[in-house]
């Protein structure tokens, strides 16, 4: 677990990860506040190995609450910068997820790949073939502007939902022409997202993706599409699968302690891809045989990490990941 991690030219000090998690805490013109310095600065001082920023819109339309963080503007790039310098200054390699939340967004504008509404939402109205490519570019400025932000890595995110999943699953997505139907014709969108943010995002820095390996619901995607979308995207030149599930139509269905890491070692073995499993994972114990077993290459700590900023420090034990101003209170001294 707290072995460094090398993905080109980003080193991971260790395999822990803070998952992005929404903090609805932005102005709503989505810039950064001062909670989102000590937020992220905490765990960077708290010894984890990558910190990837909350969903972040592309678009004002696509934000999930009317107080996300935005990256559909320069206006933003000089906040962000802020957070990533906090937190690579105390040892964390820092991501950000870049995302846009369909007809599940916050505000009247919704918009999806048919009209089919999310439950308790309004009726989306259904991207035409112009306003693809319109909504595609926008991914591709927000790359532009996290990598003028200074972040190692950057996350699609595809799952939970949410615009891309919109288009993956054959529940939310109806349409008859290049973009639905068949599993090709599916994973249309998400590959013009990939192809317009490495046009941006430089080719020596990790590229993730963000996917729900099962929507639960008959007809809907299986654990069998997500690994082979996961061997497309290797294919074209993705390096880091972050593996959850569910969202479509239900709420995630929470089992036990590390539940979703199945679907992250399903991923890892049949693309043969790196992965971060996330899902309860909350003790030391489970973490170090996710990672000994080879189940997934990162573990990813979503309410733990928020419970405990200091997770990491705790777990190791060590003077050495200890930041110097901490040491007189490393267990056992």
């Amino acid at each position: 677990m707290f072995t460094p991690f090398k993905v080109k030219s980003v080193t991971i000090p260790n395999r822990v990860v803070m998952p992005p998690m929404c903090m609805y805490s932005a102005t709503e013109d989505g810039l950064i506040t001062d909670w989102h310095l000590v937020h992220y600065g905490s765990r960077a001082v708290g010894g984890v190995g990558l910190i990837i920023l909350e969903a972040t819109a592309v678009e004002k339309r696509g934000r999930l609450s009317g107080n996300d963080l935005g990256i559909w503007d320069d206006g933003h790039i000089e906040g962000l910068r802020r957070i990533v310098e906090v937190c690579q200054a105390h040892g964390s390699a820092v991501g950000i997820q870049i995302a846009h939340a369909g007809r599940k967004a916050w505000g009247d504008e919704l918009v999806a790949p048919s009209a089919l509404a999310f439950p308790g939402f309004a009726v989306p109205h259904a991207l035409s073939r112009e306003e693809i490519k319109e909504t595609v570019e926008h991914w591709r400025q927000a790359a532009r502007r996290a990598q003028a932000a200074g972040f190692d890595v950057l996350q699609i995110h595809g799952a939970h939902g949410y615009l891309i999943h919109e288009f993956l699953s054959p529940l939310s997505n109806q349409r008859t022409d290049e973009y639905g139907g068949s599993f090709e014709n599916r994973l249309r969108f998400l590959l013009e997202v990939v192809e317009a943010v490495q046009s941006e995002w430089p080719e020596d820095k990790p590229l993730s993706v963000r996917l729900s390996a099962v929507d639960y619901l008959e007809g809907g995607l299986t654990m069998e599409d997500t690994v082979e979308i996961s061997r497309v995207l290797k294919a074209k030149g993705v390096d880091l699968m972050d593996i959850s599930s569910g969202g479509i139509l239900s709420a995630r269905i929470e089992t036990g302690p590390g539940y979703q890491v199945p679907f992250a070692e399903a991923v890892r073995k049949g693309a043969k891809i790196p992965t971060i499993a996330v899902g309860l994972i909350t003790t030391a114990e489970l973490a170090q045989e996710i990672i000994a077993n080879g189940r997934a290459d990162f573990v990813a700590l979503g309410r733990e990490l928020l419970r405990n900023p200091y997770w990491v420090l705790q777990a190791a034990a060590d003077k050495e990941i200890w930041p110097k101003q901490y040491e007189r209170a490393i267990p056992g001294r």
